[in-house]
């Protein structure tokens, strides 16, 4: 009984398989890109057992190891702490003689114009504001007595550079300043020479940092504490076998020759070997589940993971897992699918470049169950509210489950979850904001962006309904019926509703050339009367449709609907026609030129274009079983003309699809009651 189910449940999992079209042809120069790119992640991704010495802080100790003499040894980590805390805390500045020489000459300007003022028959305009009482000292000097107070007023200023200016000083510290420098005049020259030196100097510094000199005083303050040693006693135990190894011990491992710094290539040909792999299969998962994937979108998903590597190798320990992994993963989600960003998260966490310790291990274990949430429920977010909350959600949830798993850990494992978990909900909301950029360079489609073109108000599908109103309803019909075949068999019914609305805007070009737009007028291949120019007319609707998508910048699953719904078909009707003139017209001249339906989506399209005009023109004492066989007819048709051999569809499916056309016929060709209408009563005037 249970092998049964195992088995019954191994042939449900085949028959989910997808996609089960092959996937698109790369041109040789987008396959070189990828390939380097790949090479360049493995590179990154290596990078640390290139230059990383054999033994490192925090790993296994490989051996039991005791002091074989008595040393002392360098530590290492307390002299970059100090030396830390020391670059932080000091700064030597000069005295830069440029501005000196600068404000002097502000200070000049200013001597001058109070000597213009005390030589002046009227009040001229003033550097500084000059009361009644200094105006008639200025009037009683001499010419020796103004000399020898503004050399006073410039040897307060040179001694108060020579001291050094600091920036920002307030305007009441520096006049204070320049007054005490004044001290030997007179109360009324004292004022005035004050408020001119103030005048000059307010806002200005005559510092700057000299680098030399901070770096000369830390290493001089660094001597005057004395450099921080590890004293070994021959015999002590530098580190036992299997127990992580301190910064300490590392310096005493590496004092007695035990740590080789040299480049190990071998390991390091592994490890690239290793991630190259990694990387070239993720590029393989993402063409498996998305055949239409493009060289540009791989290399996007390659370029976040070379992002994360970056930032990883660049902060260190301080790298969040939770920040790196999500908001990528959340992205392609939504662009490329579920499974594309569950192959980027498995891809991106095997490759994380640096050591795996116990809390790195938990904090990666976490992001990935957040990111594998987040990859889940992206691929059915409809619109850009949604992703909003899951924006807010997410790191909710990252924070709830970090804090429950670490709260009964040391105090000294800080982890500040609060501000990582506001990092990435920040990260979450630009990644939305840039979000129609990115979906617009790279083609990617989501599902908010797939509801946006939709909208019937967007500016092609206005065109549509006001310049070939019989194309849009027939657009609108069969929009119906490849929602239903496409709900019935699982497809992307957003796809198909948004490819279906736009399958036919290439009509555009000339509307009148197709009956449904033409009404009670004539018919204007009658008057052509050419088979093979109306046949050309017919494939220009496919070429004009190109044109417009690419002219609208419509996504490529979008634009792959208007060549792929017609495949390679042949126009009967005209075929027929220059057949009966010329026996020999060759059969290609009258088809299509494709390509055929290469993704389940395009081929509903196809099967619901051909049974959209038959199922409308059936008579009302149809029954069910008529419409299906009717139905039923079309498909194998365009299964004998191989027109769905790429598309990836089933047997099985074909005929849910075959019943779903069916059921929206049958909401179509409802009964109505019939109401009376009343005679229409005469008037008279």
């Amino acid at each position: 009984m249970v092998l049964r189910r195992l088995r019954s449940l191994w042939r449900q999992l085949l028959r989910l398989e997808r996609p089960r079209q092959s996937p698109a042809i790369w041109r040789a120069r987008d396959t070189v890109s990828v390939l380097l790119v790949c090479a360049l992640v493995a590179l990154v991704a290596s990078w640390p057992w290139l230059v990383e010495p054999s033994l490192r802080p925090g790993m296994a100790a490989p051996f039991t190891l005791r002091a074989p003499q008595a040393a002392r040894v360098l530590d290492s980590d307390a002299l970059d702490q100090r030396r830390q805390a020391l670059v932080q805390g000091i700064t030597v500045q000069v005295v830069d003689g440029q501005t000196n020489r600068l404000l002097s000459q502000k200070l000049e300007q200013g001597l001058k114009a109070v000597e213009q003022q005390a030589n002046a028959d009227q009040p001229r305009l003033e550097p500084v504001q000059i009361t009644a009482q200094e105006r008639s000292w200025l009037k009683g000097l001499g010419s020796a007595e103004l000399t020898a107070w503004a050399r006073e007023v410039r040897q307060a200023q040179l001694r108060m550079l020579s001291q050094g200016l600091a920036p920002g000083l307030a305007e009441g510290h520096l006049l204070q300043a320049a007054s005490l420098q004044l001290e030997s005049l007179a109360p009324i020259p004292r004022g005035l020479g004050a408020r001119l030196l103030a005048a000059s100097l307010q806002g200005h510094s005559n510092l700057r940092s000299d680098q030399g000199l901070s770096q000369r005083r830390i290493e001089a303050l660094i001597t005057q504490q004395s450099i921080p040693t590890i004293v070994v006693q021959q015999g002590d135990l530098v580190t036992r076998q299997g127990e992580p190894i301190s910064p300490q011990a590392l310096d005493v491992l590496d004092y007695f020759g035990l740590v080789n710094r040299r480049p190990r290539p071998l390991t390091w040909l592994g490890h690239f070997l290793e991630a190259l792999a990694v990387a070239g299969v993720m590029v393989l998962v993402l063409r498996r589940w998305r055949a239409c994937l493009e060289p540009r979108q791989a290399l996007l998903a390659l370029g976040a993971m070379l992002v994360m590597q970056g930032f990883t190798l660049w902060l260190g320990p301080l790298a969040s897992p939770m920040v790196l992994l999500v908001p990528p993963v959340l992205l392609l989600a939504q662009g490329l699918g579920t499974a594309c960003g569950l192959a980027w998260l498995a891809a991106a966490s095997l490759l994380w470049p640096l050591p795996i310790t116990g809390l790195v291990a938990l904090r990666l274990l976490v992001a990935v169950g957040v990111g594998s949430a987040a990859a889940v429920t992206a691929g059915r977010q409809r619109n850009r509210a949604e992703l909003l909350q899951l924006a807010v959600l997410l790191p909710g949830a990252g924070l709830g489950v970090q804090y429950l798993l670490l709260q009964s850990r040391s105090p000294a494992v800080q982890v500040d979850l609060l501000s990582e978990a506001l990092l990435l909900g920040g990260l979450l909301m630009a990644g939305l904001l840039l979000a129609p950029l990115v979906e617009t360079f790279f083609g990617l489609v989501t599902r908010a962006r797939l509801m946006e073109l939709a909208d019937l108000q967007r500016p092609l599908l206005r065109r549509l309904s006001v310049e070939a109103p019989g194309t849009f309803e027939h657009t609108l019909m069969i929009a119906g019926l490849a929602e239903e075949g496409a709900r019935a068999i699982q497809a992307d019914i957003d796809l198909v509703r948004t490819g279906a609305l736009y399958h036919d805007v290439g009509k555009l070009h000339g509307p009148q050339w197709f009956i449904e737009n033409q009404g009670e007028g004539s018919n204007p291949h009658d008057a052509l009367d050419d088979p093979a120019a109306s046949a050309r007319i017919l494939q220009a609707h496919v070429d004009e449709g190109l044109k417009l998508a690419r002219r609208y910048r419509l996504p490529r699953p979008l634009a792959d609907f208007i060549p792929e719904h017609q495949g390679t078909l042949k126009m009967g009707y005209f075929l027929h026609q220059a057949r009966q003139r010329d026996p020999s017209t060759p059969e290609q001249r009258f088809r299509y030129l494709g390509p055929t339906p290469r993704s389940r989506e395009t081929a509903i399209l196809m099967l619901a274009d051909g049974c959209e005009a038959a199922l409308r023109s059936l008579p009302p004492g149809t029954n069910e079983a008529e419409a299906r066989q009717m139905v039923r007819r079309i498909v194998q048709a365009r299964q004998a003309e191989n027109q769905l051999v790429q598309s990836g569809i089933s047997r099985a499916e074909l005929e849910l699809l075959i019943r779903a056309f069916v059921r929206v016929w049958k909401r179509m060709r409802h009964r109505r009651i019939p109401y009376p209408i009343p005679a229409r009563k005469a008037y008279s005037a």
